[in-house]
């Protein structure tokens, strides 16, 4: 049996629809989808799981599994079989099966991990491409000249200014590496001496450090990084390309 589709004026057919995916960047999804079909073909769905599954499907889809006509031609626009459509159903609901099956029992371990990138800080920072002024402007605060706000609203050359200085909360992983670990390692309220950062000359104090806490929402996020990185692993490892001239 031959298949071939036609759009337009370009007809598809197996000689020529791996060029088009290459061309609109599709085989990596492709792939990743075939990756996790075969991850998730033993995980079974209990009847109450596969019954809320249908049921979000539909009234999300605004369709009425009843409704043989309505449904059928829906099929149809969306090239799907019934059985195909049943497999679409569950899929998302038996991914997170895989997911919790196959990654649980790793989310404390990982989140100890990954706690220094997790954790949150609130900042001030002051910047200048001056040298002399970064210098002068850190004495005037730790003197008690002018409040660091007051000075990061007058002096500082970034859209911090706007904020009196003010930064976060955000994640450690987000500020630049050395502002980060310089902060890390400091107290609260303790202003740090200019440092270079590539043309800038910065002053830091940091206001607030904040604990990234192992709660739900946490684990969600930690369950779903761990199964990316698995997901990029596999398709590294097992998407494999040949070309043959014949």
């Amino acid at each position: 049996m031959t298949y071939k589709m036609e759009v337009g004026n370009l007809i598809i057919t197996p000689e020529n629809i791996f060029p088009l995916l290459a061309e609109k960047q599709m085989i990596a999804p492709l792939a990743r989808e075939i990756i996790l079909d075969q991850a998730i073909a033993n995980i079974e769905c209990s009847p109450e799981e596969t019954a809320m599954a249908e049921q979000q499907f539909f009234m999300q889809m605004q369709l009425n599994p009843n409704d043989t006509e309505k449904l059928q031609g829906w099929l149809e626009r969306n090239y799907l079989t019934r059985e195909q459509l049943q497999k679409r159903i569950l899929r998302n609901t038996k991914l997170e099966k895989y997911k919790e099956e196959t990654w649980s029992n790793e989310i404390e371990s990982y989140y100890l991990k990954r706690k220094n990138q997790l954790d949150k800080i609130v900042y001030s920072l002051i910047r200048t491409t001056n040298v002399g002024q970064a210098q002068e402007l850190y004495f005037r605060i730790c003197e008690g000249e002018k409040e660091f706000s007051e000075i990061a609203r007058a002096y500082s050359q970034g859209a911090e200014a706007e904020t009196g200085g003010l930064l976060g909360p955000v994640e450690l992983s987000v500020p630049h590496p050395q502002i980060a670990q310089k902060l890390m390692t400091s107290q609260p309220g303790e202003v740090l001496p200019p440092m270079r950062i590539g043309e800038w000359n910065v002053i830091l104090r940091l206001e607030k450090y904040l604990a990234a806490p192992l709660d739900e929402n946490m684990k969600r996020r930690l369950l779903d990084e761990l199964f990316n990185n698995w997901l990029n692993e596999q398709l590294q490892k097992q998407v494999k390309f040949q070309l043959s001239r014949e």
